[in-house]
């Protein structure tokens, strides 16, 4: 059984795949397999996003049901004035 992973995981094994398939050492019906890997992980990467996103979105919901645009200010640059 497959364990899920999550983004951060996911992502990193995606870096992974693609050094080891841009490194060019790989048989070829190992890159295809690492190929079809990675583009699972992407895909799933991909929804986690969307996912996200989506949570995002229904936090900035004001009281009315109203979407209201707040800017996105990091909390490193928060400090800075």
């Amino acid at each position: 059984m497959t364990q899920k992973k999550n983004f951060e995981q996911a992502l990193q094994e995606l870096e992974t795949i693609v050094a080891e398939i841009e490194s060019g050492d790989l048989p070829l019906e190992t890159a295809l397999k690492k190929f079809e890997t990675g583009m699972k992980l992407s895909a799933a990467c991909a929804e986690k996003l969307n996912e996200a996103e989506q949570k995002i979105s229904l936090l900035l919901k004001n009281s009315a049901g109203e979407y209201v645009e707040t800017p996105f200010i990091p909390d490193d640059s928060r400090n800075d004035s």
